[in-house]
């Protein structure tokens, strides 16, 4: 049996403003994440998505976690968007309503970020947050 991998991602607080998503995606993704999700699903054709999960961890809190899915939970909520399938594990659900999962790739460092309106704190680092 081989491991499941884990990948880290950044929390942004953003400015409480209308969500500009449909109502019934909890998650949007930008043209980047897309992109990205793909290129990582194409290296794991045995998966079905990435699936985003929280947990108690950091200094504010709460952090997402992310990982291959091999299957569907009887209670993940499904985004599919542009061809890629991103799985929402029940517990992290309330927390990613209204968000913008994004891919922002510098000369330091290329992660996924999570722009959430629901944020009311973040620590320095940008790895846990509270709500």
């Amino acid at each position: 049996m081989s491991a499941v991998k884990t990948m880290t991602a950044t929390v942004r607080a953003v400015s409480r403003r209308k969500p500009i998503i449909p109502q019934r995606a909890p998650l949007i993704l930008t043209k980047e994440a897309v992109a990205r999700i793909r290129t990582l699903m194409d290296t794991q054709p045995d998966m079905v998505g990435l699936k985003i999960g929280v947990k108690t961890r950091g200094c504010n809190g709460l952090s997402y976690t992310l990982e291959y899915a091999r299957d569907k939970g009887k209670f993940d909520a499904e985004v599919v968007q542009d061809g890629v399938t991103v799985l929402i594990d029940s517990k992290a659900q309330l927390t990613l309503l209204g968000t913008e999962m994004d891919y922002e790739t510098d000369q330091l460092k290329s992660e996924f970020v999570f722009n959430n309106p629901n944020i009311k704190g973040t620590c320095g680092c940008g790895e846990s947050f509270s709500i």
